[in-house]
């Protein structure tokens, strides 16, 4: 989950009353991890970055529609992931295939060797994850990556938190499935 440091106030009142370096200061804030939950669901750099587009465009026309302003996180998030479902239903299933997934930024410190087993183990579990059905591992990057409560998810999802917990269950279970399949 994003966390501000106490100081910092979010000027989503100024948002909500039309100020436009109020939106680039969110814009700023919220860009980068809404770009990286979505590329992370839909594998695709155009497709990522047009959606977080979407998401903001959305969010300045229903921005009357946050009941609490110190919930504009969970809220951009639950309209990116609309987004992505939204994407995913104009898919054919043909076109869902998976996809590899580039190299992470490497550490100065690790040596070469290092790199490579981490590198390697970072594709594998990545390769891993893309074959979760999308709502599975959309909870498991909301949970795990974006660091999100049951309940938080449950409202940027639009479900009940126990079909969350149910969804991380099954997900988990899965992955574990996984990876002891490819472990052989």
């Amino acid at each position: 989950m994003l966390v501000m440091p106490e100081n910092e106030q979010l000027p989503v009142r100024q948002a909500r009353a039309g100020d436009s370096s109020a939106w680039d200061v969110l814009f700023r804030r919220y860009q980068l991890p809404l770009y990286v939950y979505v590329f992370e669901l839909v594998h695709s750099e155009q497709a990522s970055l047009d959606i977080v587009q979407e998401t903001f465009i959305s969010a300045v026309r229903h921005i009357n529609g946050l009941r609490e302003d110190d919930k504009i996180g969970g809220w951009l998030f639950g309209i990116a992931h609309q987004k992505c479902v939204q994407r995913w239903r104009k898919q054919t299933r043909e076109e869902i295939a998976l996809e590899e997934v580039g190299a992470s930024p490497t550490e100065f410190e690790a040596s070469p060797d290092d790199l490579l087993i981490r590198q390697e183990q970072e594709e594998e579990f990545m390769y891993l994850l893309n074959q979760l059905p999308p709502p599975q591992r959309s909870v498991l990057l909301l949970y795990f990556v974006e660091d999100f409560s049951i309940e938080e998810i449950a409202e940027i999802i639009g479900t009940a938190p126990g079909t969350v917990k149910s969804r991380l269950h099954y997900a988990k279970k899965t992955l574990r499935k996984l990876m002891e399949r490819n472990a052989e």
